[in-house]
Formats: C-alpha cells, structure tokens, sequence
C-alpha cells in the first residue's frame, strides 16, 4: 500500500496528515464521551440518593483541543443551604466544569497563550487549522473575558485581604524598586464608534539586578500588574500584590520612578524616594523646545552635568527671550511649560544613587542599579498587542486583555488558565478506559468504511516493531 501510494502519488503526505489527525481526533472525541459518561453513571450510581433525586439526563458539549464532545450526564433536584429547591450537575462539579464554561483545560491553554499574541481573529484560524476544534473570534473574545474577569476578582479579594490585615506575603526584603507609566489606548463604545482615549495603567515592581548580567538589564523578582482602573483603585490592587509577596513592613526603603504624573504620585508616603524618568526628561526636553535644537542641547547638557538650577534658570530665561506676545507663537509657552514640569519634580530629578541615601547591602548575587525600565515594559507587555494597526478596545475589553497580558508576563497565565479551566481530572484506570473501547460502543467499519483507516492499510509502527514494555502500553492505549 505505502509503495503505490509513493508511485502513484495518489495521496500527498500532506492529505495524509490530514486524515490521520482528524481519525485520531474522532477517536479522541468518542473515548471522552464514554468516559465523561461512564464516570457520569458511577456517579448515579454511589451518590446519596436521599440528598440527590435523578431528574433524568440532558445533552450538553464540551470544547476539547480534538474537537466538540456532546454526552449526556444526569441532572439531580437537591436543596441549597437556606433549603430551596435546586439542581445540580454532580459530573460537572466533579471535573470542576463550573469555572470558565465548556471549555477543556488545554484548549482554554492554548486559546489564552494565543490571544495574547494575535488579534480574534487570527488566534481563531490558528486555533481552527491546528487542533480538532474550531472556533469563532468571538467564541477567542469570550473566553478573554471570562478569564481577565476572574483575574479581576481575584486582584479584589487580594485588596480585602490586605484591608484586613490577612496578607499572604512572607518574603523578606529591605529595598522595594517601582516603576509606573501609562499606555494610551484607542478606545469605541457600544456602537463602536470612536471615542476618547484612555489611558491604561502599568506598574512594575522589582528587587534590583542580577550582579552577573552583562547586559545589565535582566531584574530580580520582577513583577507587573496593569488594568483600566481608576487610581486609587489600581493603586490598592498594586500595593495589595505587593503585599501577597512580602512582609511590607519589613521593607525599609520603596524607590519610585516615573513621569511626575500625579496619580503615580500622590498616594506614596514622604519616605518613599522619587525618582523622575529620565526617558520622559530628554522626551520633554525634545518636544518643548523642538523648534531651536540648540536650545534643547544645552538644556540637555546642563541636565546631564547634574547642574538642575542653571538648566532651569536656563529655559525661564529663554521662554523670556521668545516671548513675542503673539499668541499663535507658542514657543514660550512651551518653554514655560517644560519649565513647569521640571521645578514640579526637582526633588526627582538627582537619580537616587547620587543622593545622600545609604541603602542596605543588596542581597547575594544582586546589585542595585540604574531605573527606567518600565517604557520597554509598556512596549512588550501592552503596546505590541494592543497598540498599531487601528485597534480599538471598549474599556471592559482592554482591561480583561490586559490582565492576560501582564499574568503572562508573570509566568502565571497557564496557571491561572489551569485553575478556571480545570476540566476532565478522573481517577479511572488505563484498563478501563481500554475495557470500554472494546466493546460495542468502538469504533467500527460500517457500509463503505471508515476512509480514514483505508488510508492506513500499511506497516502501523508500534504494532509491527519490537515490543519494548513503554511501546506495550502505549500500543494497548491507543491501537
């Protein structure tokens, strides 16, 4: 057979591939049906009947990475805590079917790492053309909201377990690096219509350096946390992840950088340590006075000689010397405003390594170093995936996407998929499962045939090889 297929042509390994995968994605979607039904049936059969009344079976689906499984499962009449009548699912409960829908583990694992990276739509043909399953856009959309939604949640609980004094945190640092920034974003309302932007906030938190990193970028213990929220609120989840890892108490110094704007500022102790960005500094610099770069040189000269009164000394006097009293010549009002921003944040603008601050020996095989990482975060983290090619976000939208992006971020996206998705955990043996594929509910060739096992009429591997006791097992699970 594999000989006239080779001459012949007759079947490229390309349609081969197809057909095999999708036989073995068939298989797979019969062998959970009798599972999920066997299992169903067991237990009907050890439940507490006093407590669980059989009100018969329903038909429901799964998504599965091999494709959709429809069985049926018994529903039971019980009563809820204050006695009212109720129904329940006890398959569902027992394979945890309740945390993000129908939607097995690995196929919400694979869906998650995708959308991350891809618009819907896109995710949706690559899911569709490499599993058993396809899926719509919309069908990628919902399964990102129910996820950040969750995510959301949890951030909350983590907000009113630190209010109570129940933090979890129990590591034990002396200094704390933190950096926040904000990502505009293109948002659309209901009738997807454009509307104002808005900006989504991005905090990073870290240790401080690997001492053995060359390239001097690599951080310790790094953690971000981004969403849509409104300040105070970001603000209270940020602290409130803070808390879940460390002893907040125990931290002797918090060093800040930022943009100077006030919703990173304003909520932070006198005794944290402020630091403005350099990156906004020279961006500043460039856009105030990006009519006389002679001018902008010299303030940038004198910024990066540390000489922080003569730089503003500098730009109050040239914003006097363009003043022309036109108002459709701005350039002193720029000036003038540039001028702003600086005095604002004089106390940020020494980096915090050349000030008179005698911080704790970093912990072994760390050092402390120069700040500004968070712009780079913003593009890896935020802005690749939702920034660029016209993208729009209803505010619900951009914050459940973003809560994906930073768990991800964190190595903490499979995990978090893992415990929403949690689906198909069974304790039931090999042999069984073998056991009842053998018997009458199997596949079997009706009428013309499968055409898929036609194709495979050749030498089957593990089947016609040397029988090692691995390939034994994995011949009698699967041939």
């Amino acid at each position: 057979m594999m000989k006239s297929i080779v001459e012949e042509k007759s079947v490229t390994f390309k349609e081969l591939e197809k057909k095999i995968f999708a036989y073995v994605c068939d298989v797979a979607v019969e062998m959970t049906q009798i599972i999920l039904e066997d299992y169903d049936r067991e237990l009907h059969d050890s439940r507490d009947t006093k407590k669980y009344r059989d009100k018969g079976c329903r038909t429901t689906t799964i998504k599965t990475v091999y494709g959709n499984v429809t069985y049926d499962r018994h529903v039971y009449q019980t009563e809820d805590e204050e006695g009212h009548k109720a129904y329940v699912y006890l398959l569902d409960e027992a394979v945890k079917m309740d945390k993000i829908g129908l939607i097995s583990t690995n196929l919400a694992e694979k869906i998650a790492s995708c959308v991350t990276e891809n618009p819907y739509r896109v995710t949706a043909d690559i899911i569709s053309s490499t599993s058993g399953q396809t899926i719509s856009h919309g069908g990628a959309w919902k399964l990102v909201q129910k996820l950040g939604e969750r995510v959301s949640e949890e951030e909350k609980l983590q907000v009113k377990k630190m209010n109570a004094d129940e933090a979890e945190g129990t590591r034990e640092i002396k200094v704390l690096f933190e950096e926040m920034d904000g990502v505009w974003l293109r948002l659309q309302g209901k009738d997807h219509k454009s509307i104002a932007k808005q900006e989504m906030k991005v905090a990073t938190i870290y240790e401080g350096w690997e001492k053995e990193d060359k390239s001097g970028s690599r951080l310790c213990g790094k953690k971000v946390i981004a969403g849509m929220e409104k300040s105070n609120e970001f603000h209270e989840k940020r602290e409130a992840q803070i808390r879940s890892i460390y002893r907040a108490d125990e931290i002797e110094y918090r060093i800040l950088n930022g943009d100077g704007g006030s919703w990173i500022k304003d909520p932070y102790e006198p005794e944290t340590v402020f630091q403005l960005d350099r990156f906004h500094i020279r961006q500043e610099i460039k856009r105030k006075l990006n009519w006389d770069k002679e001018a902008a040189r010299e303030v940038e000269k004198l910024f990066e000689e540390e000489k922080m009164d003569e730089m503003l000394e500098y730009i109050r006097i040239y914003a006097d010397s363009v003043d022309t009293g036109d108002e459709k010549d701005s350039r002193a009002k720029k000036a003038r405003e540039l001028y702003q921003y600086l005095n604002n944040n004089k106390e940020g603008l020494i980096p915090y390594q050349k000030r008179n601050i005698k911080l704790p020996e970093p912990p072994e095989g760390m050092r402390y170093g120069n700040m500004g990482v968070q712009e780079n975060q913003n593009c890896t983290v935020i802005t690749i995936r939702m920034k660029g090619n016209r993208k729009r976000w209803s505010v619900n939208g951009a914050n459940n996407m973003a809560k994906l992006l930073y768990r991800k971020e964190n190595k903490e996206l499979v995990e978090t998929v893992n415990r929403y998705a949690e689906t198909l955990i069974f304790n039931i043996r090999m042999s069984e499962i073998i056991t009842t594929l053998s018997a009458a509910k199997a596949p079997k060739k009706d009428g013309k045939g499968n055409s898929y096992v036609d194709v495979i009429n050749m030498h089957v591997p593990l089947r016609d090889t040397i029988q090692t006791a691995s390939r034994r097992v994995f011949a009698k699970a699967l041939l």
